[in-house]
């Protein structure tokens, strides 16, 4: 497998302080796998870059033995890298009085192969570029896409209602969290991108599309991306990774179709 990719955080034009974190790991001289991840802690500014920072350590070192997408392991494991990271940071919660209501979301891309797999708690999103297709991948856990869901809102409503950022799952509120599992395969010239709010709340689908089908490099765009979500206001930290799929292992099978895979308890 041969990517490309860039990350970014940025503190946006309002917030004093960064909740947000990521990683990305790649190693173009050994690339069996690439992990992407991201997550947007809340609860003060303290305690909310505590979580955030607590989560993308705990899943970057779980998942650091996977080698591959195959059979239902690897499912297991991902959803049990965020199911800890929730534990250690709800056990902090209680014994530490400054982190009381503190929690995070955490999305994490892997791929791997021919393969993607998603883990996902909260409203950090996951999307897909592919010829032309503009796809989100994940579906928040939050207030406005249950209503949504319920056909109380449209999309658009959603977007700009008031309790927009109310998340209805996070890592770290209580002593258990069930992750959303995601996965399919991966064709040579996707685009992935992870995101916080902070962007996707600033920058619609539609413009978020045009910005990633443009031929400039992964780092070019996610300054774009984020230069984008301030000049609208920045109103949330802001974290985007672009990863461009350059090509895909050519021995690794292919699956035949594209799986959601209800949450693993």
């Amino acid at each position: 497998m041969k990517l490309i990719y860039a990350a970014r955080t940025d503190v946006g034009m309002i917030r004093s302080g960064n909740e947000d974190n990521y990683d990305a790991v790649w190693d173009p001289a050994s690339p069996v796998r690439g992990i992407f991840i991201v997550a947007d802690g809340m609860g003060g500014h303290a305690a909310g870059e505590v979580a955030s920072e607590m989560a993308v350590k705990i899943v970057k070192h779980e998942l650091s033995t996977v080698r591959d997408l195959d059979g239902e392991d690897v499912v297991q494991l991902v959803a049990n890298a965020l199911k800890l990271a929730n534990r250690q940071i709800h056990e902090r919660t209680l014994t530490e009085v400054d982190k009381q209501g503190m929690g995070t979301t955490a999305s994490v891309l892997v791929l791997a192969g021919a393969r993607y797999l998603i883990g996902q708690v909260g409203d950090s999103r996951v999307y897909l570029l592919r010829a032309g297709k503009f796809t989100q991948l994940t579906k928040d856990h939050s207030y406005v896409q249950e209503q949504v869901d319920a056909g109380y809102l449209t999309p658009e409503q959603a977007r700009y209602h008031p309790y927009s950022n109310v998340i209805t799952r996070c890592v770290g509120a209580g002593s258990d969290v069930e992750p959303d599992i995601y996965r399919g395969e991966v064709k040579p010239g996707d685009v992935f991108l992870v995101a916080s709010d902070g962007l996707t709340g600033m920058v619609d689908d539609r413009r978020l599309a045009q910005m990633l089908s443009s031929p400039a490099l992964p780092e070019r765009k996610v300054q774009a991306l984020i230069s984008e979500a301030n000049g609208r206001g920045g109103l949330d930290n802001i974290t985007a990774i672009i990863v461009q799929v350059v090509e895909t292992d050519p021995m690794a099978d292919d699956p035949n179709r594209t799986l959601e895979i209800p949450p693993v308890g």
